[in-house]
Formats: structure tokens, C-alpha cells, sequence
């Protein structure tokens, strides 16, 4: 699969060296007649990326960046080469190349040949075939060309079949910028120079197969400004854009309200226009925006010239192809799945065409007709300055009649844009999807050039067979048609996709963010496949792998697929996906349903025993009181590599260090000391009795619990805090004091009877309340969730609950969770896992970060000044679930400078414990937090709130971090200025 609607299962992929590997495959294919399909990043939408026999995967070798020359502002690139790294190396060069299509981070440069792709600033700098200078090839007889103009490299008859047909060539193409479909043989004509690259640019790998090019680069603005115009709706909004175009503006961009959240701060307005403007100084490009706004007839306008919030709005453009697949149900539609509360799934299928520019606004108002008159659904988007739209349309293309209906609109779709005088592809391709309406476009006898042309380059027919001629029909092997059609049985709720892991695994649409090379901010998705490269370690990977598993046809066992659990054995369920793909695709969770079903039955890893049971293997060590006996023993080389060895646990690990004292006792000791101090003092007089409700009893209960009068929040013991990093909850105890806040824990035993009054208190005496009850500890199952015993999970969630009981009435109730893996189980996790279950809900609604806590009870409180560099690394659980914009602001407030990196520590829980994983586990490290905390000084914080951050320092680096409690803890027992309304001192 591609990122298309379309499967097709190959032979097999080879990934070449050099092109010497290109030949060699093409003359075995060509000595078993097998075909040949040549793949770039495989984000193409039409299908042009899927074929039966050899797929050649160029981003694994011959993706270098062969040489870049400023001077002659061309670059020397091979066809797996990633556009963004191209872009790396010319923008020390003040370089750049023109076509910037949204998936830059992944797109190849021989994808975006074959394609002739655009992007966003083609307005400015045009298509691909507009930036290429000369191209290497491998013909499908085994041939070497170099393609250039005045027919460099054309094979025999191609010149003698154009000039024969020099009328048809110059009349039949329809004149606008973004004409993609059909083969541009009209770049052969004589008078625009017999230009054999260009021509090639657009064929789809249906010629030749591209081994190297030389490409254009364009001056890159100093400066740039983004003008966002807000408009009623995207009709308005395309009627507008063709005016702007006098202006040379780099882009002009349009989406609608359905695709922007409503807290993206733009202007108000149905849909907007994104005109970037450049210029030698930010005051240039400001001057460029502003006259933009003012010759613009809008409802309101925006100019960003801050760069970081240009990329905040950018991001928003370049996700809409992922977020315009899972819209909210627009009202119907004819999906069967939105009988079972799929809502609005939308696919591609009528993705790219493009029409004059000028005509665009009327174009879209027919093709809104179009699509009520066949009841479906989809938002335009795209390059409204040069015509071109993207739309998602929810096509219903798993019954008969829904495919049925597909056909029919892409039929009527057709005449229309031709109607309009477009182009069937405006940016991507034809492909499978539109290759076969090409003579709606082109009439016949255009196509039959078409295909005396293509017999010209291929004669034995083996590059790519079914792409633009003689193509396959467009609605023959679409990838849903080998999906159960009902419902699995799974285990997780799956509430945004109606509780239908089908429908869940179709959330994957092949754009391929995962597979970025580097990330952005503090992105994190996706860490695996940086670390080895390999397809199936992307989140895309491994989603088309439970597609392949609920197909049932190429992997054939099911949930015992050794083929799934081998690549979901390296995804380290970072949660990165959840929030960075555009169609936020959870392959975590889905790893843990698969890792249920996998073992259920059956033995499980040894370290799904030892690291998965967890928190239960630290509570046997603590009620026997046996912490400082495991240490000794753990100390001990032979017997550690020995139970490291039993318990599947890499041997280059460390065993931590368990705390003599585990949190809970620390608090119950803190606890009862007051208690004596108080009773001590004499003043146990002054309490005026239980209900009193006088200023003894007041002052009693803060010198007992300080901040008692204010707010009171109740802290999670989780296991790492409890047991493993007690000095976190003795930091967070002492900072939430300070800002006034009373603080509690959980109940250790389940109350038997009902609330007195106070939704706290249990009563009223019984026989049985004097018996000696079992004590028990929350938990949120994070262990049990990421090694798939969601069995034990459910049992452990469902007492939490038990216990957790008389505090879910309680309103303003927060529970504050130190460790950011726990506190997105307890938000996701425990929901999804007890969806049956109202007091889960309540919960997960309950939980809090330290920040937020702090944030939402104490908003006046000012913290200590820190007033030093942080460096250190957001949890990704942190980023995917829970996000950090209440812990970026407390650091702020506290002093602490400087933006955390992105991506994942590498150590993720259980993952990078377990035998097998330390290489992955180092490698993610390295990417990003090991380089930062390397370069920070000795003054700089090293901040980790994650256990397995902090622990996966301490394996590779001399530095400790902090939990950033700790580093707030620290400053206020050193008397840093802070405070404002801290409440009443606090009782130590």
C-alpha cells in the first residue's frame, strides 16, 4: 500500500545500492517477465506506488545528497534522497529547492520526479519538472540515458512520433500551472526545447527508472510574513485568490473552518487564505504582507511574522491530508460504519484536480453540488493560487454500492473539471485512481499517443503496467475490500472509532510522518523507525501489518502473527503517534491489544513476568520489608546477571535501586510525628471537638495538614514514585504545601459503607468494622497495559476504582499524578479498558499534572526563582496525551530558560529494559536528549519528570535530572523569592 485506497501485494523490494543494483534487478525482472514499480517515501495517493512483482525501495541506499554547487545553484541528488535534507544542505548556501509538497519530511526527490509534485510555494517557484535540470536513468531494456533538452537521451522513434503529431500536441493540453495528468509530451515540442527530463517528469516510473538528477535551486527569502485573509467560506476564498497572484506572493493556501480547531487563534471567518511574502528583511516581508491585506476585500486578516508561530500555522496545512480523512460526521453521509458511530471516515479517490485559476471559485460551488447530489461529504483545501484543491470525501469503499457510487462521481467528477478546463491531477499523479478517466480529459486519440509513446520507453510493458495508459479501473484492488466486515472482538473501547479495531487500523492513511527522519519541537513519533530505518518499524508499518494480520491473506495466523509481534516488539509505545500523526493513530494501544491476544493462553517473555508485574513483585517487597536485602543482592554481579538473565532484562542494564523507605511510609511517618509534636505541645485542649467547626479545630487540622483551609489535592503514589523515587513525592508534598494546598492520599482499604455527609467519611458502625481488612494501593496498570495483560490490567483498575470511590463525587476533586506515563494511563487507558464503568470516566477526568494542580488550585501562588538554563527532554506521554503548556508556564514563572527537546528518552518503561532492545533504546537517546544534555553547562537543570528519563540518564551520562518538583522543592529550602499566597506554613 501506498497513501492511496489502493493494495497490491509484490513479489518482493529491493533495495539498491547504486545503479549498478538497478540494472542487475531490472534484467532479472526482465528475464522472468516480472514487473517493476520504483518507490520513493510511498506517500503517492493514486496508487502509482503499488505494484504485484519487485518493488525498488530507494530510501534505504541511494538517498545521498551527491554534491551542491552554490555558485551554479544545482544540486546532484539521488531518488531517495528526503526533500528536507536537501533543503538542510542548501540553506547555508541562501538556497533552497522551489517544490515544497506537505510531506517534505519524507517525500523523496525521485517520488516527487515521477509525481512532478508541487507544494504549497509553486505559485513562486512552480512544479518539480519546472526545477529539473538533467536526470540519469536505467530503461527498462537495461539502458544508461541522461536526459536533457534537444532530446538528450529520448530511445529511437520518440522524436520521429512527436513531430508527427506536433498539432495535436500543441492544441490538446489545457493551458494552467498545475497540469499534471497524461504524460507531458508537449515539453518535446520544439519551440520549448525538446526538453527530454522535463517530459520525463510526471511518467510515474512508467519510462524509465530514475538513479540520479540534477536539480535547480532558487534564492531563498531572508525573511518571510504570513498573511492569514478569513473569508464566509472557501468559495469566497478561491474567488479571491486568483487576485492576489499580481502581488507575487510565495503562497497562496486556502482550508475551511471543518479542518482548523477553534483554538488556532485566526481570525474569524469560514475559511482562510495563507499568503506568505518574503523579502530581504522582516521589515520588507512585513511591508509585502500588509499591502497583501490591504488590496484583499476580507473580513479580517492576521500577519504573523514570528516564525514559530508561522510553523504553528503551517503545521496546521501540511496535517489537513491526515485530518480530513476522520472529520466529525457532517450530517449522514453513506458510510455503513456510521451506523456503528464511525462518524466521518473520508478517504482520497478524487484528491488533486486542478482548474485556471480564475475559475476555481466557480468550480468548487459545482462541485459542492456534485457531492450533495451523490450524499457525500468532503472539505477542499490546497493551492487555491494556482487552482489545485485536495479534498477527502467520505466514499463508502467496502459495499458493492458504495464502490458502485465511487465510480459514478469520479465519472461525473471528471466532465466537470474538464468542464472548468482543468486537469484531472494538479499535484500528484493519476496513478490507479484517475489514469483510467484520461480520455474524458484528452479525448482518444491523445491517449493513443500516450501509449505509442510509453511502448517507445517500455516495449516489454514491465515499468509500473496499469499507470495512466492502459490503466487498471479505478475501483478494482482497493485495500478495504480484504477487511472483516464486522466488528472484532478486542478489549480496549476504542471510542472514537466505534469500538471497531477494523475501522481503528483503517485510520492509518499512508502520509508517512512517521517516517521523518529528524523531528520537530518536541515531537516525538516516530522513535523506532529513526533508530533502524526499517518500514516496519513505523507507526505506518505497523499499522499496515494488522491490516495485512485482519485481512487474513498474506499473514495467515492472526493474533499468533510472528510477523506482527516481531515488528510491535520495537515500538516503544511512546503514545508519540496518538498526538503527531495527523489521524492520530494509537499503535500503542494497539500493541497491547495485539500482545493480549498474541500470549492469551500461552507463555508469555520472561520479562512481561518480571517488568510487566511490576508494582505487584515491589509490593512483596515492601510488606516483607526486604528492600535493603534486594539491594545487597542486586549489587552482587553474578546473582544480577542471573536474575537479569531469568527475568528477559538486558544485561547491560542496571537494577535501580529500590528506597528503603517507600513514599507512602514517609508520609504515614511525617503523619504520626505531627500528631505527637502536636499532642506533645499540649495543645490537643484547643480542638473543640469533632463537628465543632471552631479556630481550634481549624488550627488543629493545619498544623496537621497545612493548607488545609485551601484547596486539597490528593496525590498518586504511583509505583516508581513509591517505591523507586520517593524523594519526587517528598518534593511535590513540600512544593503543593507551599502554595497553600492540603495534601492527601489515597485510601489503602475499600470503605464498606456509604458517606456520612462529607462524601469522605464512612459509617455508620457496623459488626464488621472493627475486622481486619486487606490493605491494597492504587494503581494505574501502566505495567500490565504495555505488555499486553490487560486481563491483570482490568483487575487492578477495577480495585483502583474500588478505592478510589468516595473521592469521584467530590467536585473540583484533582488527583495528582508526578509520574506522566501513569497519569496517561489513568486518562486514556483506564477509560478505554473500563468504558462500562462511570467512576472511570470521573477519574480519568480527575487527574492532573503537578503543573496543572498547581495551575488550577493556587493561581496566585508564585513559585520560587530558579532563575537557570533547563535542559532535558518533555516525557512523551507528557507531549502525546497530557501536553505541557501548565508545566511550560510554571517553568517560566520559576526562572527556568530554555525549551526542552523533543522525541523519546529511548528507555520508555518496560521497553528498553528488556533483552534485545539497548541498542534501539540508545540510538533514540542519542537523537535528541543525550545531545542537549551534553551541550547544556554545569549551571543548566537537567530536567526529566519521567522515571525512565532520569534512569536512562543515569545509564549514559554522569548528569542527574530532576523532576521538576525537586527542582521547586530545592529552591524554596534554599529561600528563593517566591510565594505570594502560600497559605499557612507548613508543620516538618
Amino acid at each position: 500500500m501506498d497513501a492511496s485506497n489502493y493494495r497490491r501485494v509484490p513479489l518482493g523490494v529491493v533495495a539498491p545500492r547504486d545503479a549498478d543494483d538497478v540494472t542487475a534487478a531490472l534484467a532479472v525482472c526482465r528475464a522472468h517477465g516480472v514487473p517493476v514499480v520504483a518507490r520513493g517515501g510511498g506517500t503517492s495517493i493514486a496508487g502509482q506506488a503499488t505494484g504485484t512483482g519487485i518493488v525498488l525501495d530507494f530510501t534505504r541506499h541511494m538517498n545521498r545528497i551527491v554534491a551542491l554547487d552554490p555558485q551554479a545553484r544545482t544540486a546532484v541528488v539521488q531518488p531517495g534522497a528526503v526533500l528536507d535534507r536537501l533543503q538542510e544542505a542548501a540553506a547555508p548556501h541562501g538556497l533552497r529547492f522551489g517544490p515544497d509538497p506537505s510531506t517534505h519530511s519524507r517525500c523523496t526527490l525521485g517520488g516527487m520526479i515521477g509525481n512532478n509534485s508541487c507544494g504549497s510555494h509553486s505559485v513562486a517557484w512552480g512544479t518539480t519538472a519546472d526545477s529539473v535540470r538533467e536526470l540519469s536513468i536505467v530503461g527498462a531494456a537495461g539502458d544508461t540515458r541522461r536526459l536533457g533538452r534537444n532530446w538528450q537521451g529520448a530511445p529511437d522513434g520518440l522524436r520521429a512520433l512527436v513531430e508527427g503529431e506536433l498539432a495535436l500536441l500543441r492544441t490538446g493540453f489545457p493551458d494552467l500551472p498545475r497540469r499534471i495528468s497524461g504524460y507531458a509530451l508537449d515539453a518535446l515540442l520544439p519551440e520549448r526545447g525538446a526538453d527530454v527530463a522535463r517530459a520525463f517528469c510526471g511518467s510515474e516510473g512508467t519510462w524509465g527508472v530514475l538513479t540520479e538528477a540534477v536539480v535547480r535551486l532558487v534564492d531563498a527569502p531572508r525573511a518571510r510574513a504570513l498573511a492569514v485573509l478569513a473569508y464566509p467560506d472557501e468559495s469566497a476564498a478561491a474567488d479571491a485568490a486568483a487576485g492576489l497572484l499580481p502581488l507575487r506572493p510565495l503562497t497562496v493556501e486556502g482550508m475551511a473552518a471543518d479542518l482548523v480547531p477553534a483554538d488556532a487563534g485566526l481570525p474569524r471567518g469560514g475559511a482562510w487564505l495563507f499568503v506568505e511574502t518574503g523579502g530581504a528583511s522582516q521589515a520588507e516581508a512585513r511591508a509585502r504582507a500588509d499591502a497583501i491585506v490591504r488590496a484583499a476585500d476580507v473580513q479580517g486578516a492576521l500577519v504573523v511574522t514570528d516564525p514559530a508561530g508561522q510553523r504553528a500555522l503551517w503545521r496546521l496545512r501540511e496535517d489537513a491530508s491526515g485530518t480530513a480523512t476522520r472529520m466529525p460526521d457532517a450530517g449522514g453521509g453513506s458510510l455503513p460504519g456510521r451506523a456503528r458511530g464511525l462518524g466521518g471516515e473520508a478517504w482520497p479517490g478524487w484528491e488533486d484536480c486542478a482548474v485556471p485559476p480564475a475559475r476555481l471559485g466557480a468550480y468548487l460551488r459545482d462541485f459542492r453540488s456534485l457531492l450533495a447530489a451523490h450524499g457525500l461529504h468532503g472539505t477542499p483545501y490546497g493551492h487555491f493560487g494556482d487552482g489545485c484543491i485536495h479534498v477527502r470525501i467520505d466514499f463508502d469503499l467496502i459495499s458493492t454500492a458504495g464502490v458502485a457510487r465511487f465510480r459514478r462521481f469520479s465519472e461525473e467528477a471528471a466532465h466537470l473539471v474538464v468542464s472548468h478546463g482543468g486537469s484531472l491531477s494538479g499535484e500528484h499523479g493519476d496513478g490507479q485512481a484517475r489514469a483510467e478517466l484520461l480520455p474524458t480529459m484528452y479525448g482518444a486519440a491523445m491517449v493513443r499517443l500516450f501509449e505509442r509513446a510509453k511502448d517507445l520507453w517500455d516495449p516489454d510493458g514491465l515499468l509500473n503496467p496499469g499507470m495512466l495508459v492502459r490503466p487498471h479501473r479505478l475501483d478494482e484492488n482497493l485495500r478495504f475490500a480484504v477487511l472483516p466486515h464486522r466488528p472484532v472482538d478486542v478489549e480496549f473501547g476504542y471510542p472514537a472509532d466505534g469500538g471497531d479495531f477494523s475501522a481503528a487500523v483503517r485510520r492509518c492513511v499512508g502520509v508517512a510522518k512517521c517516517r521523518t527522519t529528524s523531528v520537530q519541537g518536541a515531537e516525538v513519533m516516530c522513535p523506532s523507525f529513526r533508530a533502524t530505518g526499517e518500514e516496519e518499524h513505523s507507526t505506518r508499518g505497523r499499522a499496515r501489518l494488522l491490516h495485512e494480520m485482519l485481512a487474513g491473506e498474506i499473514v495467515t495466523d492472526g493474533w499468533r502473527s510472528t510477523e506482527v509481534r516481531d515488528a510491535l516488539d520495537l515500538c516503544l509505545s511512546c503514545k508519540g503517534c496518538r498526538s503527531d500523526c495527523p489521524v492520530g493513530v494509537d499503535m500503542a494501544t494497539y500493541k497491547a491489544e495485539f500482545l493480549y491476544h498474541h500470549y492469551a493462553g500461552r507463555r508469555r517473555p520472561a520479562a512481561h513476568y518480571a517488568l510487566g508485574r511490576l508494582p505487584a513483585w515491589l509490593a512483596a517487597v515492601t510488606r516483607t520489608r526486604s528492600a535493603r536485602i534486594v539491594n545487597s543482592l542486586a549489587s552482587v554481579g553474578p546473582l544480577a546477571a542471573l536474575a537479569k538473565r531469568l527475568g528477559g532484562i538486558a544485561p547491560e542494564r542496571e537494577i535501580p535501586a529500590l528506597a528503603p523507605e517507600t513514599f507512602s511510609q514517609w508520609w504515614s511517618r511525617r503523619f504520626r510525628d505531627r500528631v505527637r509534636a502536636y499532642v506533645r505541645n499540649g495543645r490537643a485542649g484547643a480542638w473543640d471537638g469533632p463537628g465543632g467547626g471552631g479556630e481550634g479545630e481549624r488550627r488543629a487540622a493545619d498544623e496537621l495538614f497545612p493548607g488545609f483551609g485551601g484547596k486539597t489535592v490528593l496525590l498518586w503514589p504511583d509505583t516508581f514514585t513509591e517505591h523507586l523515587a520517593p524523594s519526587v513525592g517528598r518534593a511535590a508534598v513540600r512544593v503543593l504545601e507551599a502554595a497553600g494546598l492540603a495534601v492527601l492520599l489515597p485510601p489503602r482499604t475499600v470503605m464498606r459503607h456509604g458517606p456520612i455527609g462529607d462524601g469522605v467519611t464512612r459509617g455508620p458502625l457496623r459488626f464488621n468494622t472493627l475486622l481486619p481488612r486487606r490493605r491494597h494501593r492504587v494503581c494505574c496498570g501502566l505495567t500490565y497495559v504495555s505488555t499486553g495483560q490487560l486481563d491483570r490490567a482490568r483487575t487492578v483498575l477495577r480495585r483502583t476504582l474500588d478505592l478510589m470511590e468516595p473521592y469521584l463525587a467530590l467536585e473540583d476533586l484533582s488527583v495528582v499524578v508526578l509520574e506522566p506515563s501513569c497519569a496517561a494511563a489513568l486518562r486514556t487507558d483506564l477509560p478505554e479498558l473500563l468504558r462500562d464503568d462511570p467512576r472511570a470516566a470521573r477519574l480519568a477526568a480527575a487527574v492532573a499534572t503537578f503543573a496543572e494542580a498547581l495551575e488550577r488550585h493556587a493561581p496566585d501562588w508564585t513559585p520560587p526563582r530558579v532563575d537557570r538554563p533547563a535542559v532535558g527532554q518533555t516525557h512523551c506521554h507528557q507531549h502525546a496525551v497530557l501536553g505541557d503548556a501548565a508545566e511550560r508556564r510554571l517553568r517560566e514563572a520559576a526562572g527556568l530558560t530554555g525549551a526542552l527537546a523533543g522525541g523519546c528518552c529511548g528507555l520508555a518503561g518496560n521497553f528498553g529494559f528488556e533483552k534485545g532492545h539497548e541498542k534501539v533504546s540508545t540510538a533514540c537517546a542519542e537523537e535528541q536528549l543525550l545531545p542537549a544534555v551534553r551541550a547544556a553547562d554545569d549551571t543548566a537543570v537537567i530536567l526529566a519528570d519521567g522515571f525512565s528519563c532520569r534512569t536512562q540518564l543515569a545509564h549514559l551520562t554522569d548528569r542527574r535530572g530532576r523532576h521538576l518538583a525537586e527542582v521547586l522543592a530545592e529552591a524554596l529550602e534554599n529561600g528563593a523569592q517566591g510565594g505570594g499566597s502560600a497559605g499557612p506554613p507548613s508543620v516538618r
